[in-house]
């Protein structure tokens, strides 16, 4: 498989051009990628009209994910605003109000989307007490509620994997929509290696219309490089305005090093990549296995996430992240319950055995009754649109009881609101920003 942008990228750094154009450093290294750093030149190809190199590329990931596929240079974020932009077109289209079923665990980018937009969300919550983090929608259930529904969604959005590895069931929700005509969004950031195992476990092969993949999260892709899934047979109208609606929420200066990135994944991906991946999955396997049988808790399906229940082998997760960090291995997300390691191909046998042997010098310690409060479903005093609209001042969450926020009180990672926009604070929402460290709020005025 070609590398048609890296190709041409090293043809134009060869070339010794005088560099009369952006950007600013014309080439010269000061970190050491400058002389690949270009911006949309005469044969470079544009992102968003993409006729040349960048077309060819993304023809090539197309291929290997089976579906059209275009290229983010912004991160799964950019593609989830498209996602939900296409799906308004669509409704629009239908004559049907832009109404999205969403799963409560989504990304702070899905409800900054739902504001841009002005979509109205409807949220479906997990039916047990789970963290924060975790939705994992039943299809029979949500078979039911679409059902009962007064007003159909135009599209139920899950987000799959979540940030703990769980994994919903996508076969069954794609059935349950499909049969009502509604269409299924998964943001799939954190699986974009999913299509690669020996039996591909990805949306866009389990049934979802659009999709997003944050390759810089679980594939060898610079951070910010992503991709923007489309099924086939679904209207003209979604490959028709993609491009588009990539182009409203992105930058108009889309960096060429993330495209370079994406590009140079193609033959990674295409040649031995599925081998090597399930090699690495068994390793992993096995290891799980080893770390419960020496008492360790896990939680979560997905094949390369190591998901610890911290507490249940006596610490809490930001103390096992501290104690990881002092022999040199740095975690991806610790919070008072949970320890979650990103793994990937790249990480290698010796980076298992690294962790491994880190893990089993923990001493074991009487496991750690605290457990977090429950999850509250808050009122909804206005949109999502209007409360991020609003005129608004930053309080203590302590003295904000009864309050309207404003914006999202979450942190990042992993980036998914306790509470949403224009939903009035009760001392439920308090007890869990308590919890999760957070002190501040951004009340409406």
């Amino acid at each position: 498989m070609n590398t048609p942008i890296c190709d041409f990228a090293r043809r134009y750094a060869e070339s010794g051009a005088l560099r009369l154009h952006m950007p600013g450093h014309k080439g010269a290294a000061l970190l050491g990628p400058e002389p690949y750093d270009l911006t949309e030149i005469d044969g470079a190809d544009s992102l968003y009209e993409a006729s040349g190199i960048i077309r060819e590329s993304e023809e090539n990931a197309s291929a290997l994910f089976g579906c059209t596929t275009l290229y983010s240079t912004e991160g799964s974020s950019l593609c989830i605003r498209a996602m939900l932009y296409l799906t308004v077109l669509y409704a629009r289209q239908k004559g049907k109000r832009p109404l999205i079923a969403a799963g409560r665990n989504a990304h702070k980018a899905f409800v900054s989307a739902a504001a841009l937009l002005d979509l109205d969300v409807t949220w479906l919550y997990p039916e047990e007490k789970e963290s924060y983090l975790t939705c994992r929608p039943d299809a029979e259930k949500l078979d039911a509620f679409l059902a009962q529904a007064p007003e159909k969604p135009a599209a139920v959005y899950i987000t799959s994997p979540d940030y703990l590895g769980n994994t919903a069931d996508i076969q069954g929700l794609a059935r349950v929509c499909h049969r009502h005509g509604v269409l299924l969004l998964v943001d799939n950031a954190h699986g974009a290696y999913l299509k690669f195992l020996p039996r591909s476990r990805h949306p866009m092969d389990l049934g979802a219309d659009l999709c997003c993949d944050s390759a810089h999260k679980t594939l060898p892709v610079l951070t910010g490089g992503a991709y923007l899934h489309i099924a086939s047979g679904l209207p003209e109208l979604f490959l028709r305005q993609a491009k588009n609606a990539l182009c409203l929420f992105g930058s108009t200066s889309p960096s060429y090093l993330i495209l370079q990135s994406l590009d140079r994944a193609n033959p990674y991906l295409a040649e031995g990549y599925r081998e090597r991946l399930a090699a690495f999955t068994e390793e992993t396997a096995a290891l799980k296995d080893r770390l419960i049988g020496h008492g360790y808790t896990l939680i979560g399906d997905e094949p390369l996430k190591l998901t610890l229940a911290a507490k249940e082998y006596g610490y809490s997760g930001t103390a096992l992240a501290a104690l990881l960090r002092e022999k040199n291995i740095v975690c991806e997300f610790a919070d008072p319950d949970f320890l979650v390691l990103m793994l990937t191909t790249e990480t290698g046998s010796e980076g298992l055995k690294q962790l491994e042997k880190a893990l089993l010098s923990l001493p074991r310690r009487p496991a750690l009754s605290e457990r977090p409060p429950d999850f509250c479903r808050a009122a909804r005093v206005m949109s999502i649109r209007k409360a991020i609209l609003s005129l608004s001042e930053i309080v203590p969450a302590a003295e904000s009881c009864g309050r309207v926020l404003a914006a999202a009180n979450v942190g990042c990672p992993p980036a998914v609101p306790i509470l949403v926009c224009g939903e009035r604070i009760s001392d439920a929402a308090l007890r869990c920003f308590a919890y999760y460290g957070l002190t501040e709020c951004s009340v409406v005025l």
